[in-house]
């Protein structure tokens, strides 16, 4: 193993979430008066903490979601995760591996804590993630771009940076995990590679990723 910690991003990496929450983040942002298709969600919003999504709508529209915002869509979201979320293929055998190997793992998400725990509980994937490998955006001040949901993650694993390797499936998170100093490997399932700019390298399905890090 060549690296002391692995981090997960969540959202399309462990959990296949990203068409549900884009789809359902282009119609209530429509519903709102800001009209935006599925792939301009994916485009500018994946990967992305709740405050990001606040910041541009305002910046381009001039107005404010509503103050229930963050509420109403979370509610709208973790309705859709109980009738059809399902885990990234391979996903949890790679988890599983990494548990039973001893390599130290953990996931940090855009997502709120309440949101990953919905996924987990939904797709089994809460029997290898405790509530202390858990980080969220909710954590640290900025979500990505920014690296603090990475630092603060190695942080609290008692890992330095250069010694993580981050797997990812955005460009916000690509973008997070160079600035934080750390080995970022872009899975392509969902985000082409020459939208992952910047990464270590690419993968296209978790069955490869064993070999990636050399377990």
């Amino acid at each position: 193993m060549r690296y002391d910690l692995v981090i997960f991003d969540n959202d399309g990496v462990l959990v296949d979430s990203e068409p549900i929450s884009n789809t359902l983040l282009a119609a209530y942002l429509t519903e709102l008066g800001h009209p935006t298709t599925y792939e301009e969600s994916v485009r500018d919003y994946m990967g992305s903490a709740m405050h990001r999504i606040h910041d541009l709508v305002e910046e381009r529209g001039g107005q404010r979601l509503p103050a229930d915002f963050d509420e109403t869509f979370h509610a709208r979201v973790f309705a859709a995760f109980q009738e059809r979320l399902e885990g990234v293929p391979g996903a949890g055998k790679v988890v599983e591996l990494l548990a039973r190997s001893g390599v130290p793992y953990c996931v940090a998400s855009s997502g709120s804590h309440e949101r990953i725990r919905v996924g987990h509980r939904k797709t089994g994937l809460d029997a290898w993630f405790r509530d202390e490998i858990v980080f969220s955006a909710e954590d640290v001040g900025r979500g990505k771009p920014a690296p603090d949901l990475f630092l603060h993650a190695a942080a609290r694993m008692g890992v330095e940076p250069q010694r993580c390797v981050v797997v990812e499936d955005s460009a916000l998170g690509v973008r997070a995990a160079v600035a934080a100093g750390m080995d970022v490997y872009g899975f392509t399932a969902m985000t082409p590679a020459e939208k992952l700019d910047g990464a270590t390298g690419y993968f296209g399905a978790m069955d490869e990723l064993p070999v990636i890090l050399g377990l």
